[in-house]
């Protein structure tokens, strides 16, 4: 019979399961699939945004058995032939994996697994999925994996509700790679010191489009930057000429050029906490120049301090990209 056993949800940095449905617990093959499917997502970002795996590697029969154990010759089969397929928008941090049965046709798989990453798109937002601590946080999101899977186990009532013509095109035009044995021994442990071959090709969080505004405060941040570092090496050769000269200010200064360098980064880059991140170096901004209030005016300490708040501010607007630019293609 062809049909979906299983789907999850995961974040793609750390492979943390964000959801998953709870159905079939009782099948001790699908069991052993989803040990593979745990210690895959966990390397969702050495692959390329969009895999399948068919039969051989997890058909529970024979070949899955002998990634399990080659001794365990008497384990307990009792579960037709499965695939794995398995798909993640990198642009979003999530993850979305389905185990189907080997017969389930391959454009009703990735269907389902879009309406997955289209429903949790619109549920949660990003931040609210990078600062979850604890495994199945969202598993309330169940209840639309489970509903979903009834759909798609009933072909015939789907074919006349969803249009499978964009999906078809989309796996023409960009089909998914196809996981292989190599693929598998490595993630459970049999390549361990192998470089991934896929390392560089899934994408990485993408932010949105840079505006005039962010460019000046990044080239604002930089100058601030430089000014910190040149008083820096000033200071030190005061240091070195006069030896009551306080070494704090020689450390002050370059801590602020760090702190100025660092902000540029974070608009120009992803990064997790970015936003907390930002708001620390702009703490640290307001330290150095409080410190340093005897070498500088009340208009020098103004200018430093305006331009960490401005830059802080350009971070927190440049967001995430919300989808990917082909999500609709």
């Amino acid at each position: 019979m062809s049909m979906v056993l299983f789907a999850s949800v995961v974040r793609v940095r750390d492979g943390l399961p964000l959801s998953a449905s709870t159905d079939y617990e009782q099948d001790k093959g699908l069991q052993e699939t989803k040990k593979h499917l745990k210690g895959l997502s966990k390397k969702l970002s050495q692959f390329p945004d969009r895999c399948s795996l068919r039969s051989g590697l997890y058909n529970i029969n024979d070949s899955m058995d002998r990634f399990i154990s080659q001794t365990d010759v008497n384990m307990e089969r009792h579960i037709d032939k499965v695939s794995s397929f398995l798909s993640f928008t990198s642009s979003l941090g999530v993850g979305y994996m389905m185990v189907c049965t080997e017969n389930y046709p391959n454009v009703l798989a990735f269907s389902f697994l879009d309406e997955l990453q289209r429903e949790f798109i619109v549920t949660y937002d990003t931040k609210r999925i990078n600062s979850a601590l604890r495994p199945f946080s969202f598993i309330e999101f169940d209840n639309f994996i489970r509903k979903t899977k009834q759909r798609y186990n009933s072909p015939r009532s789907l074919s006349t509700k969803i249009n499978l013509a964009d999906m078809q095109t989309e796996i023409k035009l960009r089909p998914p790679y196809q996981l292989s044995a190599e693929d598998i021994g490595s993630i459970n442990g049999f390549s361990q010191h192998k470089q991934s071959k896929y390392k560089g090709i899934a994408p990485n969080q993408m932010l949105e489009a840079v505006t005039l505004s962010g460019i000046v405060a990044c080239i604002l941040s930089v100058l601030c930057g430089a000014l910190n570092l040149l008083r820096g090496v000033h200071a030190i050769e005061s240091v070195l000429q006069n030896e009551d000269e306080d070494f704090n200010y020689v450390i002050a200064f370059f801590l602020g050029t760090a702190a100025c360098l660092y902000q540029c980064y974070l608009f120009v880059y992803f990064s997790v906490w970015r936003n907390i991140k930002s708001f620390l170096a702009f703490a640290m901004i307001c330290l150095c120049n409080m410190y340093l209030y005897e070498l500088r005016n009340m208009w020098q300490i103004l200018f430093h301090v305006t331009v960490g708040a401005f830059i802080t501010l350009q971070i927190h607007l440049r967001r995430p990209q919300g989808k990917a630019p082909d999500y609709n293609v």
